[in-house]
């Protein structure tokens, strides 16, 4: 005899408890992938907890928590997550953004305001995300945003089309294919910071994701320590540099700022009080 389907409410229960050894957040993880599966969104599932569902929307819902079960990030399986209000697609190619990073960008508009037609370059843009939320703030900015990786850029391009923003993408080993003297206002990156032998890659979601991304080298300052050194031949006296680093590395950061020549040093902290952004100006 077949086991009889299950409600809403009777699905999402034995899944959150499935998750629970593999997410700090099993439940919303279980609502996002069943709401994925039924072609809904987290309010129907909500709003009908006792239907139950077909059998073909139950496969693909198994499918997705198998996947989970392996550690594969919720954006994966969903295909997107949400930055500074955007839906942007994401794919193994590209980081999944963090609510961190919109400091960066918070920060990256207070460096540009009031100026016109500001030029911005932003290395390492994976998905696109900082420079469509500093585009979608400020349309009259020229954005450049550069990347290694090609697949990459095409998930970047891919959500700058469904957004109707325009920014410049091209494929650039950080400052390689920047003209020098091509003079910036503001240079922004969030690089890959972590140091090579950290357990904290090997934790999480964070083994899913592109370790090229993530990991630096050694030390996990080696990307920093390029873009710091690169910056003051790309920006206009008077430029700014935002950089988003690992809570550790505040000092170090500063330092490297200052050895380039960099005025108004300074470490912006996040919401949960880590120093998480470093910030210098270039001599005007």
């Amino acid at each position: 005899m077949a086991e009889p389907l299950l409600s809403i409410r009777a699905l999402l229960e034995r899944a959150g408890e499935r998750l629970a050894t593999v997410s700090d957040s099993p439940r919303l993880d279980a609502e996002l992938l069943l709401a994925k599966s039924l072609g809904r969104d987290r309010a129907w599932l909500m709003a009908w907890p006792e239907r139950q569902p077909a059998d073909e929307a139950l496969q693909t819902f198994e499918a997705l928590l198998q996947r989970r079960e392996n550690r594969e990030p919720v954006a994966y399986l969903l295909g997107e997550r949400e930055f500074w209000s955007m839906p942007l697609k994401v794919t193994p190619a590209t980081l999944v953004p963090r609510p961190e990073t919109e400091l960066l960008v918070e920060q990256s508009l207070a460096l540009v305001e009031g100026m016109a037609a500001a030029r911005i370059l932003e290395l390492g843009t994976g998905s696109g995300a900082i420079a469509l939320a500093l585009k979608r703030e400020r349309p009259d900015a020229a954005i450049t945003a550069t990347d290694i990786s090609e697949a990459a850029l095409a998930v970047a391009r891919e959500n700058a089309e469904a957004l109707g923003l325009r920014v410049r993408f091209m494929v650039s080993d950080w400052y390689a294919a920047i003209e020098p003297g091509d003079g910036f206002d503001l240079i922004v990156s969030n690089p890959p910071y972590i140091a090579a032998d950290d357990p904290w890659l090997r934790q999480g979601d964070l083994p899913a994701e592109p370790q090229a991304a993530l990991c630096s080298g050694p030390s996990g300052l080696e990307c920093l320590q390029t873009i710091i050194a690169g910056a003051p031949d790309h920006l206009r006296p008077g430029g700014a540099l935002a950089l988003e680093h690992g809570h550790d590395q505040c000092e170090v950061v500063q330092a490297l700022l200052q050895q380039a020549g960099f005025d108004a040093v300074r470490t912006v902290e996040d919401f949960g009080g880590l120093p998480r952004v470093g910030i210098g100006t270039k001599p005007a």
